[in-house]
């Protein structure tokens, strides 16, 4: 992509290598071996494939980084100024099934702070970008969040809480009543491309239990650089830690926030 700069180009090569295996190894799907981290949590040979792609391509180009993956865990030295967090294959389970709502998902941090960003899906052949300060971009075109303020005419993404079901009984109340107020919900499975669909004005708002790095890094770089706003339930910046995350437009954030506090 001409608009890449050096980071998100190199990784953007090694997400479309670690695309074209899995796009390849899905013409066997029975053939992959699948092991169970937890209830409704799987892992595949294919995950941990394309993360030794994705983990030797910034090793070759940045020996010195930091990496955090969700297979292999961190990788490098701890107290890195640089550090990446990336997923290789963001909705697993869609992906075994043979439902193509999958990507490749990837940050880098400096000092903490979120630097750039690029969620791939290999099917779609869509690259979602963004480098902060820059703006978002889908396949060189820039996005936007959309400017929908209405409850009624918006449609919200969202993820079931299937890992951690202690928290269930709250989302539930939650999506019932987004459900009775809004346009619609839809659960697609990787929290990834729901904050890209977001940051491209699909979705008009976002929000998910206990999520991690990987998950949510990448995709809510891409939001906040498409004009979007991410925070955690209070309305405060500490999403990234506990994994508890609300995106929008500006003009949905409040409404939101107003819903699932009177839930939590």
């Amino acid at each position: 992509m001409s608009t890449l700069n050096p980071a998100l180009n190199t990784v953007f090569k090694a997400a479309r290598k670690a695309g074209d295996f899995m796009i390849r190894a899905s013409a066997n799907l029975s053939n992959i071996k699948i092991d169970n981290k937890a209830f409704n949590d799987f892992v595949s040979d294919v995950d941990r494939q394309a993360e030794a792609i994705l983990v030797n391509a910034i090793q070759e180009a940045y020996p010195h980084h930091k990496i955090i993956c969700e297979e292999s865990g961190t990788i490098g030295n701890e107290h890195a100024e640089f550090e990446w967090i990336i997923d290789p294959l963001d909705g697993t389970t869609n992906y075994l099934h043979g439902h193509p709502q999958y990507a490749i998902s990837m940050a880098l941090l400096e000092k903490g702070v979120l630097k750039e960003a690029l969620v791939y899906a290999p099917e779609r052949n869509d690259l979602y970008t963004a480098s902060r300060g820059q703006g978002a971009l889908l396949n060189d075109r820039r996005i936007r969040v959309s400017n929908r303020f209405d409850l009624p005419n918006c449609l919200i993404g969202t993820g079931f809480p299937v890992v951690n079901q202690s928290m269930m009984e709250t989302y539930w109340a939650i999506l019932r009543e987004f459900l009775e107020k809004t346009a619609g919900a839809r659960r697609e499975g990787a929290a990834a491309l729901d904050l890209c669909a977001l940051a491209a004005g699909r979705f008009d708002g976002f929000f998910e239990f206990n999520l991690k790095p990987w998950d949510i890094a990448a995709g809510a770089l891409i939001v906040q650089e498409a004009g979007g706003i991410v925070t955690d339930f209070n309305g405060e910046q500490d999403w990234l830690r506990t994994g508890n995350i609300v995106a929008a437009n500006p003009k949905m954030l409040a409404q939101m926030l107003k819903i699932i506090g009177k839930h939590i």
